[in-house]
């Protein structure tokens, strides 16, 4: 763009912005305003930069003016005597003159030097860049999560920069599928998964393997996806090597994973050349969590699912034969059925599961034996009814224990009065053991802390309200360190009490108000809901589990005599 003379042709003027804008496809009023910019800048440089000079170019016409303001101030406020003139000073040339009012000279035109030609063209093309690093953010901001096509303008380091057209992506080496090479020219489609706004412009972040992009891609292949018929609920992938996608059909009459996989694989063939030759698991989705990852960790069956909603951990029992093919090659299966379900799936074999039981179960047994002085029948029959721990049998309700088949109101009376016992007994030692270490009465008072904790805490060293106010999730729970170059694994003092993370924080946080640091938090409660009925209105909660019952058999015994 030529400066040379700012009394150039003027319809010239409106051609050069004209051809500007249509080349960097943006607004032609933009351009103006940067010509307008740029000579303002120029005026400024030679009249005083100190002078209120500003610039205007009719978009219709082309003409140009110069003008210089001088504006009316209070006699105390004049800070620049160029750009501003005191009341007092304006009355006397102006009897109608008042604060605010505004003085127009207009300036002749004049030819630009080198330099400052040089600085007005700086000026505008640093104007016309923002103008169009803007446009593009703001045309591709509102495209995340669409596949687009384009042309690959060069690779960087195994970094892919692609021609959009209107404007420019990079697909990242990670984000790209293994062993797939791009030339210069080559033709590409991929999918935009982040648009960011940088110092150095709009950066289109672009992906093959991101997920979103087979979401995508079966979406032109399956009319249903696109209709909202199939709904894609989640995707993980392995970019090249093996994926899985889960789906649900909100039409009873369609099968989701058959319209996915079209007729003998058509529509997902199309997907699997497009993702160079990735093996692709189609799954239905299903709202009971237990029925989810048994699906996800297809083609291995399960014979059995516990879950921890807690820690959001999963445990998945499978035949012995099938370990292998759940797990996969390389971890491959069960790391794409954690990925598409959310949960972090452990595995183990029936044998494993069976010998694990047969432990906690002589562990619970014995327990029993010895809390309660009872022979190991009774002891048996008391873990194969359910109960787990002294606490359990102690405060249930006594009818529970009676109904139990061979004891009585008498039996369920004198085990519930052996179970206080000993667990009073357990108390007071416990109880000296926390005023042996030291541990002050307060701890206690701590919401959350139980005398086992407390005791503890103790054994680390944690005998004060404030000494436990002042430790950290980690501390609590354990955690890793750096020691000599290597993660060394650091328990923390309630490790054995397998605290959640909230849980631990929730203790520090009551051991700091207990201490006085802070104040507690308000909680604010929530109003109940009410049926047409006028009653609470509570959700249904239905709990699965598969149990295993363990039986027991004595002949000739008497299972509710107890051992005097």
């Amino acid at each position: 763009m030529s400066f040379t003379g700012i009394s150039a042709n003027r319809q010239e003027l409106l051609q050069i912005a004209d051809a500007v804008a249509r080349e960097k496809q943006i607004d032609k009023s933009v351009v103006i305003a940067s010509i307008e910019e740029a000579i303002q800048k120029a005026a400024r440089s030679r009249y005083g930069a100190d002078h209120d000079i500003r610039v205007h170019i009719d978009p219709k016409w082309g003409e140009m003016t110069i003008t210089r303001h001088v504006t009316v101030v209070g006699d105390e406020e004049v800070e620049n005597e160029y750009a501003q003139k005191s009341l007092s000073d304006a009355l006397r040339e102006d009897k109608e003159a008042f604060v605010g009012k505004e003085y127009v000279e207009t300036l002749p035109p004049f030819e630009l030097g080198r330099v400052q030609t040089q600085m007005a063209r700086q000026v505008v093309t640093h104007k016309v860049r923002e103008a169009e690093r803007e446009r593009q953010y703001d045309e591709f901001k509102d495209r995340v999560g669409e596949i687009v096509n384009g042309t690959v303008r060069r690779v960087e380091y195994g970094n892919v920069i692609v021609d959009l057209g209107r404007g420019e992506g990079i697909m990242r080496r990670d984000q790209s599928i293994p062993r797939e090479a791009f030339q210069v020219n080559d033709r590409i489609r991929a999918y935009i998964y982040d648009v960011r706004r940088e110092t150095k412009g709009p950066q289109i972040m672009l992906s093959r393997a991101h997920g979103g992009f087979m979401a995508k891609l079966f979406a032109q292949e399956v009319p249903e996806i696109y209709d909202g018929v199939i709904e894609i609920k989640s995707v993980a992938r392995d970019p090249g090597s093996r994926a899985k996608m889960a789906v649900l059909s909100n039409d009873n009459s369609i099968d989701p994973v058959g319209a996915c996989v079209g007729m003998r694989g058509s529509r997902v063939q199309a997907v699997v050349a497009e993702l160079q030759g990735e093996k692709i698991d189609i799954i239905q989705w299903s709202p009971d969590e237990a029925t989810f990852i048994v699906n996800a960790l297809a083609p291995a069956e399960v014979t059995k699912v516990v879950l921890d909603e807690e820690e959001d951990r999963v445990e998945v029992v499978v035949p012995d034969e099938q370990l292998s093919l759940a797990i996969g090659r390389r971890g491959q299966n069960v790391r794409l059925g954690s990925q598409l379900t959310g949960w972090q799936v452990d595995i183990i074999t029936e044998s494993q599961d069976s010998e694990r039981r047969q432990k906690e179960f002589a562990e619970r047994t014995a327990l029993f034996q010895e809390a309660l002085d009872v022979d190991e029948v009774i002891a048996q029959l008391l873990v194969t009814e359910g109960f787990t721990s002294v606490e359990d049998l102690a405060y249930v309700d006594e009818n529970e224990i009676a109904a139990i088949e061979g004891f009585d109101e008498d039996t369920a009376q004198e085990l519930q009065a052996r179970a206080r016992d000993f667990l009073e007994r357990e108390t007071a030692e416990q109880d000296a053991k926390r005023k042996e270490l030291g541990v002050e009465d307060g701890v206690l008072e701590v919401q959350g802390v139980t005398l086992p904790m407390a005791v503890a805490l103790g054994e680390a060293g944690v005998k004060t309200v404030e000494d436990l106010a002042d430790l950290a999730t980690d501390e609590l729970r354990g955690g890793f360190e750096q020691k000599g170059g290597e993660r060394v694994r650091v328990p923390g003092a309630l490790e054995s009490f397998t605290l959640s993370v909230p849980d631990a924080e929730s203790l520090i946080l009551n051991a700091r108000v207990t201490a006085g640091w802070i104040e507690a938090p308000v909680v604010e409660e929530e109003e109940p809901e009410y049926t047409e009925e006028g009653e609470d209105e509570a959700p249904e909660i239905e709990e699965t589990a598969d149990v295993e019952e363990e039986t027991v058999e004595e002949e000739g015994a008497d299972v509710a005599s107890l051992e005097q």
